[in-house]
């Protein structure tokens, strides 16, 4: 499940007390404190999890011919709902539960409707798989900020500014030419993934008008926690009448339980390492990972999938993700970030030169993998073929193949 979705960070009690506190240990006793993992440990684990989530569930319903999409999400939900309700009593990572003054009003209020939403956007979101490529889905979800921002001014939680709508306009010309260079276009599957856009982005303004306040602020896993069950009863719901009466234990044992349960693990997953990256880096990171994240999935798409990407949709893809960077950092921040990106590179080619070395060959050869599918694609080749081509020839070049 497409669970590379925006949520609500939540805070830390701090404790206000002026009073002096007496050291529960002698100072010669005490532990130094732990060294914090680096940065980079949770945007890995969070573009891996995220990935791994969208790239699983494709191969579930296109490689593997499991066509239950919706079954596939109330299942997700519905593990979601059992671990969430474990790590709550055996764990402190859903002690932030205790700040919500969470009353049946309230989960009738903000919950029930928010939910609704959120189930009709992952239903939407995994039918998509069966008609459109990986590469195409994630083009089409960089307007989500644009209708985010629309559902807000529809639904008055914030007033018309042309100025925001002249910034973010850049993201949606970019997404019309990646749709217009879209070479396997399925009018189906492009209605079901933007009404699953609008689903969401309904959900994220509803989220921002009833649960930013601070007595509803919730971080992702506690949101998870409350939301969860009561979209794994609606989608259970529609699953049970649209497609299990269609289903048979012989496609299921064909899947295999293991790999279902597995599929459902790196789902949750999902939900843990992007909590736990918001908790040590800030929302700003995590806009910049999603869009490398974004980027590297359209390249495992190209390579495990054989998704033909042409170069008209690559020109149109780096229009709308420029145009999402803009809108969500500004000129000033997106300077700063440049010239202290610049700095840091420097210094860590002053230090490490054989690794830099190392990082700019692996993203020439990246560079040059997207090249060679988009051309494939351009001349009729298979991208796959084509890819593979071009790694055997690379292989030849550096004395690696056999």
């Amino acid at each position: 499940m497409s669970q590379e979705k925006d949520r609500i960070s939540g805070e830390l009690d701090r404790n206000e007390s002026s009073a002096p506190m007496l050291p529960t240990v002698e100072p010669e006793k005490a532990q130094p404190a732990k060294p914090s993992l680096p940065a980079a440990v949770y945007v890995v684990a969070w573009i891996a999890a995220s990935s791994a989530v969208i790239l699983f569930n494709k191969w579930l319903l296109d490689t593997k011919q499991f066509k239950y999409p919706i079954f596939l999400t109330a299942w997700h939900l519905t593990f979601g709902t059992i671990m969430t309700q474990i790590l709550a009593r055996t764990t402190t990572l859903l002690d932030g539960r205790h700040k919500v003054k969470m009353t049946g009003r309230t989960y009738l209020r903000a919950i029930v409707p928010i939910g609704f939403f959120f189930s009709l956007s992952l239903i939407c979101g995994n039918v998509s798989y069966l008609y459109l490529s990986v590469s195409f889905i994630q083009m089409l979800k960089a307007t989500t900020p644009v209708w985010t921002l629309l559902a807000m001014w529809t639904l008055g939680l914030s007033p018309p500014d042309m100025k925001i709508l002249l910034n973010v306009s850049g993201i949606v010309i970019g997404v019309m030419i990646a749709a217009y260079g879209e070479i396997e276009f399925v009018m189906y599957g492009f209605l079901i993934q933007m009404a699953g856009i609008l689903f969401e982005a309904t959900r994220l303004a509803l989220i921002n008008a009833l649960l930013s306040g601070s007595e509803f602020k919730m971080d992702p896993l506690v949101s998870f926690y409350y939301f969860a069950p009561i979209c794994a009863v609606m989608n259970g719901v529609i699953a049970l009448f649209v497609e299990v009466p269609k289903m048979t234990m012989a496609e299921i044992y064909n899947v295999g339980l293991f790999i279902l349960l597995l599929n459902a693990m790196v789902a949750f997953a999902l939900n843990v390492t992007l909590v736990t990256l918001i908790g040590k880096t800030s929302a700003v990171v995590l806009t910049l990972c999603g869009v490398l994240k974004d980027i590297m999935l359209v390249a495992a798409s190209i390579v495990l999938f054989g998704s033909p990407v042409s170069a008209l949709q690559w020109f149109g893809y780096s229009i709308a993700l420029a145009g999402m960077v803009y809108y969500k950092l500004g000129y000033n921040q997106i300077i700063g970030y440049y010239n202290n990106g610049s700095r840091m590179w420097a210094e860590y080619g002053a230090t490490n030169p054989a690794q830099r070395k190392m990082v700019i060959f692996g993203a020439v050869i990246l560079f040059l993998f997207l090249a060679i599918g988009a051309l494939g694609t351009a001349s009729g080749v298979d991208p796959k073929s084509a890819v593979k081509q071009g790694s055997d020839y690379f292989k030849g070049i550096t004395g690696s193949g056999h």
